[in-house]
């Protein structure tokens, strides 16, 4: 009798635990999911995944907000682009938008770097999920002319889409030793507590939109 009653239990609870696995999370309506699309600012290039940018962005948002991280390091506009179809397989509720940062690095076309991101732009649109795009800065070594025609690119481009924009999002970080890694380009862990401090009214902004 006891093992039967020992039988049953086991069977009942590993039943429940099929259950629990197979049935979908009930979520209320404040339950919100945010997909971060960037490069290895936004990914976490160095640092643990409590450290990165989506963990400490994660930890002040609470749980209500669900984040998916599609960053990938390296990635410039036109690699943005190239696999936007794939990183919106599952539908996000808004989006922030951070790429150009390697097409200044790599020197690249700023020309090719608007067409990339107005198309990316344009494909959030069509689905209708709002987006915080983050600008970028230039290196001055690159030339007054490429500086002032990369940096217009982010404030026109989120004055023609109307979407919410944060003019740079390593502000307070860059050139700061204290604040990045020993490369100089990619913050540290201090460094991201900082991002996350600018800019977390205008992630919440975007949440509540």
């Amino acid at each position: 009798m006891q093992i039967k009653k020992l039988r049953d239990g086991l069977l009942g609870a590993a039943l429940s635990l099929t259950v629990a696995i197979l049935l979908p999370v009930a979520t209320t309506a404040d339950e919100r999911t945010l997909m971060l699309y960037g490069d290895s600012l936004m990914a976490g290039l160095g640092l643990s995944a409590q450290d990165s940018f989506a963990g400490q962005l994660q930890q002040a948002l609470g749980d209500d907000v669900t984040i998916v991280n599609a960053s990938v390091s390296g990635d410039t506009a036109s690699d943005g682009l190239a696999r936007l179809d794939w990183s919106l397989a599952e539908r996000p509720d808004a989006v922030i938008l951070e790429l150009g940062a390697n097409d200044m690095l790599q020197g690249r076309s700023v020309d090719t770097m608007r067409q990339s991101l107005t198309a990316i732009l344009q494909r959030f649109g069509d689905e209708n999920i709002p987006v915080l795009l983050a600008g970028m800065r230039a290196s001055p070594g690159l030339g007054t002319d490429y500086v002032n025609a990369y940096e217009a690119v982010f404030p026109e481009l989120a004055a023609e889409f109307g979407t919410r924009f944060y003019p740079f999002f390593l502000d307070g970080v860059a050139t700061d030793p204290s604040l990045n890694q020993a490369d100089g380009l990619h913050p540290n862990a201090q460094g991201v507590a900082v991002i996350v401090e600018g800019i977390l009214p205008e992630v919440e902004a975007l949440l509540n939109r």
